[in-house]
């Protein structure tokens, strides 16, 4: 499952690898945007196969 971001922020904190199991709500990434934090969660329990975006990188919504 693709999970995306509801805004345009920076990656501040990877969460996870690939390979780590997590459970529906468990963070996977924290963006930083105007100074606040915002949790990216996972939408549904299950293991992480691949990570799309690391630490200073910048991510459009959607």
């Amino acid at each position: 499952m693709e999970v995306r971001a509801e805004l345009a922020a920076s990656v501040w904190q990877v969460r996870v690898t690939p390979g780590d199991a997590v459970a529906e709500g468990d963070p996977l990434v924290v963006l930083e945007s105007m100074k606040m934090e915002i949790p990216v969660v996972a939408p549904v329990a299950g293991t992480v196969t691949e990570l799309r975006v690391g630490p200073d990188d910048r991510v459009e919504e959607g």
